[in-house]
């Protein structure tokens, strides 16, 4: 299936979540093949928890039936701060098997606040 035509929705749902980056990776966003939807998101913040240390992030978007891309790339958040990594200024679309994944340089020192739309 396709992503919905957005000239005809007929629900739009405000979601968010919280996912801890890690080194070895974590899935920010996934956006289901076959879902009958499409996904825009409007806000990801990257909170640095650690108390005294920089530490650096990066994301991908994988395309269904493609290789993931950085749309971020060791990107550095000092400690105790919040880097506003996409905002309604920057929207991106998740079509159906699509998926956002982040990685940090650190475990434990990195979260990413991610809001968005799901809309069908």
């Amino acid at each position: 299936m396709s992503a919905p035509n957005l000239t005809s929705i007929s629900t739009i749902t405000a979601k968010s979540a919280v996912i801890e980056l890690t080194t070895g990776g974590a899935t920010v966003l996934s956006n289901s093949a076959s879902s009958n939807k499409v996904f825009k998101v409007s806000s990801l913040i990257i909170s640095n928890i650690d108390g005294s240390s920089a530490a650096d992030f990066t994301l991908r978007v994988a395309k269904a039936g493609g290789s993931a891309f950085s749309i971020f790339s060791t990107v550095s958040v000092p400690a105790d701060s919040v880097l506003v990594a996409l905002d309604k200024n920057t929207t991106i679309y998740l079509e159906e098997n699509d998926t956002i994944t982040g990685l940090a340089s650190a475990d434990g020192d990195l979260l990413a606040f991610i809001s968005y739309e799901e809309i069908s």
